[in-house]
């Protein structure tokens, strides 16, 4: 069903296929990139914590140093461990006691900024709770110990000192469990992006594997809809190119592809029947040659006989009529032999004119040159001819039909048509019993006069038509005439630029001699205007 479909809408759902490869390779990509840069954000951002933790552990411990060594000193200056006057020496450690005490303030404030800008991320690793919590214990203990002053009243008080001392390592505790926090956290993200991890490797071979069975079956439509009937086609182009005409080129596809062969199958198919009908024409013309060479060296052969054989027939026929002339003075009318020997006489003369009369149609035969054509209507030339050979008492029995309309002109010598129809009916006439007909038609066809002799007399076989315009060659029932009408026929129809065809179904069956001669050009022009018409 698919491979019924238009190329267009194969086209289309190929297109298709490949968007939605496309898609699935770039939503793995891009899921993968922006996995990959939500966890460099997310480790950059903590990575920004661990300094300020580490920054504040450290100025809670300087602290502790400075309160240790105020420690020192008073416990040296006041052995009993209470002064209501500070020395001197001691103010500074009390001053830089309070420079680290607001120290450690700022770099608590800067990790609660950090931990403020933590909160718009949505990475288990930015989640910070536990560290609000712990920064929240920081600040109370800040303010605890921002109520303890390490000098009090200006006086040293070791108790107070060593409650501040203690508030202090609890700070000190606190401060050094905020980068746990994020360890922790490292380490439980470490687990849990494993798990992703995991996951996301399932998911882009699930992707790949999609993308790989949609290119494959990408690939199999492509070959089935275009690559295999591409190939058929060039295969069925080469071997018509290679001279097999009668290939034909089969597709299953029904659609523009299909009928592309169908359209090659049509053309290759005119063009074997035009080369076929061409090969036919040439063979023809091959014969009519042949037939035209024969016909001139037939020709060519009887005018040097005719004019060699004319002199001694005009000899015989004076001789002959010089015996009749004396044989009345040398033998009696009555005697027998007289009536014997002018029998003979008269055949001789007889005779000797018959033969005359065939070099005649000899050396009309092989006259060359053009004869003098006028415009001459068909239809009037054949009812002439006809008109004559009713007065012939052979074919008083016989019947002439014809079907000649007028206007039917052509430029022709009247003589040499006359004579052309004439061997022609004479032929007809002579195949058909008595009582039968023989029909004459005459028209324009194809741009020429035709006239067409039709008998339904003895007919005709293949090997008859082939010979049956060579000079001397006949077939009439009564074996009369010399065979040089029909050859006759054919060169003054040639030389009239026109055509002589015969056709005969068999013997027995008929015959019927076509003769087409070239129409004048206003006769042309009018059948012209009449198809256009």
């Amino acid at each position: 069903m698919l491979g019924t479909w238009p190329i267009r809408t194969k086209l289309l759902i190929g297109l298709g296929l490949l968007l939605l490869l496309v898609m699935i390779l770039s939503s793995g990509g891009l899921y993968s990139t922006y996995t990959y840069r939500s966890l460099v954000k997310d480790l950059s951002w903590r990575a920004e914590e661990m300094p300020l933790a580490s920054e504040l552990s450290r100025r809670v411990g300087d602290l502790r140093v400075t309160l240790g060594e105020l420690l020192a000193l008073g416990e040296a200056a006041f052995p009993q461990g209470d002064s209501s006057v500070t020395p001197i020496r001691l103010r500074p450690l009390g001053d830089q006691f309070r420079e680290g005490f607001r120290a450690v303030e700022e770099s608590l404030d800067d990790y609660r900024s950090q931990l403020e800008n933590e909160l718009q991320a949505g990475s288990p690793i930015s989640d910070n709770q536990s560290e609000w919590a712990t920064v929240k214990q920081i600040d109370a203990a800040l303010a605890e110990i921002g109520r303890e002053d390490a000098m009090g009243a200006g006086a040293f008080d070791r108790v107070r000192l060593d409650r501040l001392d203690k508030q202090l390592k609890d700070l000190q505790d606190l401060s050094a469990e905020l980068p746990s926090h994020l360890y922790d956290k490292m380490r439980g993200f470490a687990a849990e992006v494993r798990s992703q991890y995991r996951a996301l490797i399932v998911g882009t071979w699930v992707t790949s594997l999609s993308a790989g069975l949609v290119f494959a079956l990408f690939l199999r439509l492509f070959y089935r809809w275009v690559f295999q009937p591409l190939r058929v086609l060039i295969a069925g182009s080469r071997r018509v190119a290679a001279g097999q005409f009668g290939h034909r080129i089969h597709l299953q596809t029904h659609d523009e592809m299909a009928e592309l062969a169908e359209a090659f199958n049509q053309m290759t198919a005119r063009f074997q029947a035009i080369r076929d009908d061409l090969d036919r024409q040439v063979q023809e013309r091959t014969k009519q040659v042949v037939r035209s060479e024969q016909l001139a060296s037939v020709g060519f052969l009887a005018a040097g006989v005719a004019h060699e054989i004319n002199n001694p027939l005009a000899s015989i026929a004076m001789c002959a009529e010089s015996l009749e002339g004396r044989i009345g003075g040398l033998i009696e009318e009555g005697d027998p032999e007289h009536a014997v020997i002018d029998r003979y006489l008269h055949m001789i003369q007889s005779e000797a004119f018959r033969c005359k009369e065939i070099t005649e149609k000899l050396l009309d035969f092989a006259r060359m040159g053009q004869a003098e054509r006028q415009n001459t209507e068909l239809g009037e030339l054949v009812r002439g001819v006809i008109e004559m050979l009713g007065h012939l008492g052979r074919y008083q029995e016989k019947e002439i039909r014809v079907e000649a309309p007028a206007g039917v002109v052509a430029p022709v010598n009247p003589r040499e048509i006359k004579q052309v129809v004439l061997n022609l009916l004479t032929n007809a006439l002579d195949s058909i019993e008595e009582g039968e007909a023989v029909r004459v038609e005459v028209g324009q066809r194809q741009g020429f006069a035709e006239i067409a002799v039709i008998d339904r007399g003895c007919g005709m076989t293949p090997e008859v038509m082939e010979h049956v315009f060579e000079p001397f060659f006949t077939r009439r029932k009564q074996r009369q005439g010399t065979g040089l009408g029909l050859s006759i026929s054919y060169r003054i129809v040639s030389d009239h630029g026109g055509q002589i065809e015969a056709e005969s179904p068999g013997p027995d069956r008929g015959a019927t001699f076509r003769v087409r001669l070239p129409l004048v050009a206003s006769q042309k022009e009018i059948e012209h205007q009449h198809r256009a018409a």
